[in-house]
């Protein structure tokens, strides 16, 4: 109430010796700081990508509880991966706008709603409802994600962004299968965990500080179109094919993978399903962190070469398919050298773009990065459940894929060396016209002298 509408005691002569009102203390909000803000952003990363193969281990289950063909465990695949592309297209560029924090909190909320239908699942169609949820959450994500770490800082979301969706990719894949095998409830259990992970995390954004200034123009922004900053274009043009590559190697041993061990090992252990995907992104978080320090050229190099020997070696290993201890090793010491490449290829493409980009473009540029990274890792392994069911089976696929995503690792080498040598002329025209111009100046400057 304002001092002209209260009532005035009655005067009495002599100063009132009576306390003011001491001033109500400001209300705090919890905010976390630089450190503990890139760590919660690189966690939702992480979450959201062990979320997304986390079923992966179970199709088997699924399978035969529901009888479905193999071909639908590759539409369950890629059904996933077309509802990313999806957000990534309508969303991807939205928290550029509106800001970081609404568009995650959105997106995990959406992200629990598909665990609660994955906990109640009960035939495919539902399954597959529960992967469009998956997907939309984590495309309309993946861009805010990314972009709020190299808004608190470059160094180290340069380095989040490539490790973090590895280290998810493998840990829920290897993670869910243990908790299938050896734990109760194997078709609920491991959601219900995710669904309290991502209710925490959802808590824990509201205390995130805001690291953009919200602007117009975000309905604009949900229009679908591939707009790249002509800076980062010649960029994107090299790294494309490997991200799609290395992705698309994540698809094989995601999707076929599970198939593939257990025509090896002869075994129906989901741990085994889980493995291989388990393996290949977990030797990639590894090569993220020992090459760290690399060059992005020297990265991109060493990525064609462990994906083409990696690759190699998984096939010969493959063989007929009628297994042996040989087979079984082979198999997974060529997904842990794939790996490698996986890593280290997805890293370099990542550095070789996001420095292109103004900090008003991440968001934007991240995200068509991941439409590459999720129709390598979609379109090539629903088509591959077709030849599986209608053309020469598990292992010749299996066969095909690989050959395909070789001769991809080799066009990335095509465009990785024609760019070098695109940039190695223009320095040296650079060069010649700097001593050009001191050729021109000198005789003028003795001139000058005399």
């Amino acid at each position: 109430m304002s001092r002209a509408s209260s009532p005035r005691p009655p005067s009495t002569g002599k100063a009132s010796t009576e306390p003011s009102p001491a001033p109500a203390a400001p209300r705090r909000t919890l905010k976390f700081g630089p450190r503990a803000s890139i760590g919660l952003l690189a966690s939702i990363l992480i979450s959201l990508l062990a979320s997304s193969s986390a079923p992966t281990p179970l199709y088997a289950i699924y399978q035969q509880h529901w009888g479905f063909s193999p071909i639908t465990v590759t539409v369950v695949f890629g059904t996933y991966a077309v509802a990313v592309l999806a957000a990534l297209l309508v969303f991807g560029r939205i928290s550029d706008h509106v800001g970081r924090r609404p568009v995650l909190l959105m997106a995990l909320l959406v992200q629990a709603a598909g665990m609660v239908v994955f906990i109640t699942a009960g035939d495919v169609g539902t399954l597959l409802t529960g992967r469009v949820l998956q997907g939309l959450s984590t495309g309309a994500a993946v861009g805010a994600l990314g972009a709020g770490m190299l808004d608190i800082d470059a160094r180290k979301g340069s380095f989040l962004n490539s490790f973090a969706p590895t280290l998810g990719t493998a840990s829920g894949a290897f993670a869910s299968g243990l908790i299938v095998q050896y734990l109760p409830a194997p078709t609920h259990l491991v959601y219900i965990a995710l669904l309290g992970v991502f209710v925490l995390q959802a808590v824990g954004v509201l205390a995130l500080n805001e690291t953009v200034r919200r602007k117009d123009g975000a309905v604009a922004s949900m229009v679908p179109e591939f707009r790249l900053p002509r800076s980062a274009r010649a960029s994107v043009a090299v790294a494309a094919p490997m991200i799609f590559a290395v992705w698309a190697l994540a698809g094989l041993y995601g999707a076929l993978g599970p198939a593939i061990t257990r025509t090896l090992v002869h075994s129906d252990s989901v741990v085994w399903g889980g493995l291989p995907l388990f393996v290949i992104a977990g030797c990639a978080g590894l090569a993220v962190v020992v090459l760290r320090g690399a060059g992005t050229h020297t990265m991109m190099l060493i990525s064609v070469t462990t994906l083409v020997v990696g690759v190699a070696t998984t096939l010969v290993s493959i063989g007929s398919g009628t297994g042996g201890t040989g087979s079984v090793i082979g198999f997974f010491v060529g997904g842990a050298i794939s790996g490698v490449g996986f890593g280290s290829g997805f890293q370099g493409g990542m550095r070789l773009v996001i420095p292109q980009a103004q900090p008003h473009e991440r968001a934007g540029v991240l995200s068509l990065l991941y439409v590459v990274c999720y129709v390598g890792l979609g379109v090539p392994a629903v088509i591959a459940g077709v030849f599986v069911v209608h053309g020469g089976g598990l292992i010749q696929t299996s066969r095909e894929y690989g050959i395909a995503v070789i001769v991809l690792a080799f066009v990335a080498l095509a465009g990785l060396l024609l760019n070098g040598r695109r940039t190695e002329s223009v320095r040296h025209i650079a060069v010649v016209r700097s001593e050009d111009a001191v050729s021109v100046e000198t005789p003028v400057a003795q001139a000058s002298e005399v």
